[in-house]
């Protein structure tokens, strides 16, 4: 019960449906703050109590769980990590992969209930032989299938979506005010909900070192100077602050950031097309599908590619490739390691390596990877493939 009016009527379904149902606000935050800004932020105060006024209009137990330690190892401090080593995480995937369907599932689970109902719109179907599938929402618009992702088979027996099949967000808004629920009209939240204030550079100044550096075109070329490449994210355009135009004139975006020696590599937007993702920490939501199976390896399959939460997929064909000593992560390999390799038959702009590819065939999600590199359709001026490095 996150204190917003999804869970609050996902909670409201589930009981109307017989389930013996407890609301749970999950404590992310040591030091929450009393009131939200408008739609920024989350887990306040004012949340909890939203949730708690939900529950008690439902007639079910409300409890609060302190999570804080965990989100904050799990979540926080690796979002800071991912950026320090010249990556863009994607943090809502790591707390639902860490947190609610993992220490909240697990805590759950012990205690005896059967499954986590979230105000996701997504939905698990089964197939013909009762394996549970993961699939979008029916309204695509609200659809957040993406950032469930992550999710595994394991985790999926355990879920249930009850927006699954809500037509829009105006339903369940006129529902929730149908059932007397006070948060009916409550904004939805957006951002980073641990950076309240929406300044993630800011936010991240203070939490790692920063030391200015060059700021270098696609042939090396020295066009500016930045305060610290860290902050910088692959297809940025604001903020650069290059003290020399491009010859054309056009605008300059981050090509790569290269944590190493500090660099930032900008240059002209055809650049950011990507043609080739490798992905590690692979995963699968529901059974993979027998092309990744490991007697199939190196074998492709048609799938769909989605980069980000709200993006669009594209068609693509991927495969699975046993990780080489020095490859994937850099971490000794495990015999069962992979890199998802995907090509991209409509190249993507802006793909950075520490974002997730979530997989689709129609409005199934297939699993995902954490991408490592990605590979740009153009040769830049040196003659060399760019390539965004982890």
């Amino acid at each position: 019960m996150s204190g917003g009016v999804d869970s609050a009527v996902a909670a409201a379904r589930a009981v109307e449906a017989g389930h013996d149902v407890v609301g749970v606000h999950l404590a992310l935050n040591r030091m929450p703050g009393t009131l939200r800004t408008g739609s920024r932020g989350c887990c306040t105060i004012e949340d909890s109590n939203d949730a708690w006024r939900a529950c008690d209009r439902l007639g079910i137990p409300f409890y609060v769980w302190d999570f804080s330690e965990r989100f904050k190892a799990d979540v926080v401090d690796d979002f800071v990590s991912e950026y320090a080593s010249g990556r863009t995480p994607n943090p809502c995937m790591r707390c639902n992969e860490r947190i609610k369907f993992a220490a909240l599932l697990e805590k759950a689970l012990a205690l005896g209930f059967d499954a986590v109902c979230t105000g996701h719109y997504a939905k698990v179907v089964r197939d013909a032989d009762g394996n549970p599938e993961l699939h979008r929402a029916s309204d695509w618009a609200k659809d957040q299938s993406y950032v469930l992702g992550v999710l595994t088979r394991e985790q999926l027996e355990h879920c249930l979506f009850p927006l699954a099949d809500a037509a829009s967000k105006a339903e369940v808004r006129a529902e929730a005010e149908l059932r007397g629920l006070s948060v009916a009209k409550k904004p939805d939240s957006h951002d980073i909900c641990f950076i309240s204030d929406g300044d993630t550079r800011g936010w991240l100044e203070e939490r790692i070192e920063m030391a200015p550096g060059d700021i270098v075109d696609e042939t090396g070329a020295k066009v500016g100077e930045h305060a610290g490449a860290n902050a910088f994210t692959v297809g940025q355009r604001r903020g650069l602050r290059l003290g020399r135009p491009a010859p054309d004139g056009k605008p300059r975006f981050v090509l790569e950031v290269r944590p190493k020696d500090n660099t930032v590599v900008v240059g002209p937007e055809r650049l950011l097309a990507v043609a080739e993702i490798r992905g590690i920490r692979v995963s699968w939501a529901g059974l993979p599908p027998a092309e990744a199976t490991a007697a199939a390896w190196g074998t492709e399959f048609a799938c769909e590619a989605q980069v980000r939460a709200h993006g669009d997929p594209v068609p693509a064909r991927a495969r699975l490739e046993r990780v080489e000593p020095g490859e994937g992560s850099g971490e000794v390999p495990r015999e069962d390691d992979a890199v998802l390799v995907v090509t991209l038959e409509t190249p993507l702009r802006g793909v950075a390596p520490g974002q997730t590819v979530v997989l689709y065939q129609g409005t199934r999600v297939l699993g995902q990877a954490t991408i490592d590199t990605a590979r740009a359709r153009e040769r830049s001026g040196d003659g060399q493939l760019l390539q965004s490095m982890q």
